[in-house]
């Protein structure tokens, strides 16, 4: 049996392992630190069993075996937490965990919970495991022929009828990511959301096309359903994906040819559709993005640069921007540095040379053109007529 610890405390991942391997030696086991470094476990060895912590940094241990339990059905789960909290169990027993034990675990019964699920396993029917692998390794096939073919490339001698003949007509959907750091975790993550949402609401199969989309077809079994699975589908994601992504979709199929034409639509459609954010990131970034705005109006204030601050990708960081603040990034720049530039020629006696170098234009010949576009006037006109009402900028 293949034995998975996940937890971000060493200390533990250690015991549990030291006690695993002096009872059952024929046993192998793997540590995770996290759950990142235990989904890449999951795929790449046969795991039986997984002993995964409740709260970690990133996912919670239920988290993760709910994205999981899709793709690895067949191992089973005992959740080990130091809180005693009842909705924690409840909703390990509803995932489906054999148990749910309280830190610090007493060996004894750390052992006897091995032993009794090692003795359940062992009782499996070994055709049973090679019919898993059989269908994984068909759907592995079926996935990679479908993304070829959903791309426009050359399938050779492979009839594509084969791959949707319970599937006289469908949609198309596709979750894009954007990034510019490593997405292997968020792509697993939006493979397994959406194959189990495509399972509740009809049926399909997921396929990805390259390292940032997936594509999903689907069957619905009824036919408005469409609305509803994308905004499940939303929504799972914002709470899951800590990136970027947008999910577009097809209208109805019947005729397969048509795959390739579509699915290039939804990439140049992808192009110019704003992205969906997980909001408390969504939110903090623009936040700290406007107080470093606020602070630093006076110096070389690029998007790219801002965008750095909080670690987003400058095009959805401008997309995001908009969004929130309701104006673009430039726009709110430049009204923010005319704003401060209109209070310096009121109230001060500043030479406009200086007051231009202190909102951040160093070329006062450009301030000048720039004040006088937005606001109509030059600087030297409007600190002359700022006696009275002041004019407000024009957007």
């Amino acid at each position: 049996m293949n034995i998975l610890v996940v937890d971000d405390e060493s200390v533990i991942r250690s015991g549990i392992e030291r006690t695993i391997r002096n009872h059952f030696p024929e046993y192998r086991v793997f540590l995770a630190a996290n759950p990142e470094e235990a989904i890449r476990l999951l795929k790449h060895e046969s795991i039986d069993l997984v002993l995964t912590d409740v709260l970690m940094p990133g996912m919670t241990g239920l988290e993760l075996m709910e994205i999981s339990r899709n793709s690895h059905a067949h191992v089973k789960w005992v959740v080990i937490s130091a809180y005693s909290e009842f909705a924690y169990a409840q909703e390990a027993v509803r995932l489906g965990a054999k148990d749910y034990l309280l830190k610090p675990i007493g060996k004894d019964i750390l052992i006897d919970k091995i032993g009794k699920i090692g003795l359940e396993i062992s009782k499996e029917n070994e055709w049973s495991k090679e019919t898993h692998l059989l269908k994984d390794n068909l759907r592995f096939l079926r996935e990679a022929v479908f993304s070829r073919w959903a791309s426009g490339l050359d399938l050779g001698s492979i009839d594509m009828k084969s791959f949707t003949e319970n599937h006289p007509y469908f949609h198309i959907l596709m979750v894009r990511m954007e990034s510019d750091r490593d997405v292997k975790l968020e792509h697993f993550i939006v493979e397994n959301v959406l194959g189990e949402l495509i399972d509740s609401v009809g049926k399909g199969y997921v396929a990805s096309i390259d390292a940032n989309s997936l594509l999903g077809l689907v069957t619905l079994n009824e036919e408005n359903g469409l609305n509803g699975l994308m905004e499940q589908l939303r929504a799972h994601l914002k709470r899951y994906v800590k990136v970027p992504f947008q999910v577009l979709a097809t209208e109805l199929i019947r005729d397969i040819s048509k795959v390739p034409v579509e699915v290039q639509s939804m990439r140049k459609a992808a192009a110019s559709q704003v992205y969906d954010h997980y909001a408390s990131g969504g939110d903090q970034a623009i936040e700290v993005a406007l107080q470093y705005i606020k602070t630093h109006y006076a110096t070389e204030l690029g998007l790219e640069r801002v965008a750095s601050i909080v670690y987003l990708n400058p095009v959805y960081f401008s997309q995001l921007f908009k969004q929130k603040t309701g104006q673009g990034f430039k726009d709110y720049v430049t009204h923010l540095r005319l704003d401060r530039a209109m209070e310096l020629l009121r109230d001060s006696e500043l030479k406009i040379s200086d007051i231009s170098e202190r909102v951040g234009y160093p070329d006062v010949r450009h301030f000048s053109q720039i004040f006088r576009k937005k606001n109509g006037n030059t600087p030297s006109e409007y600190r002359q007529n700022a006696n009275g009402a002041v004019p407000a900028i024009k957007e």
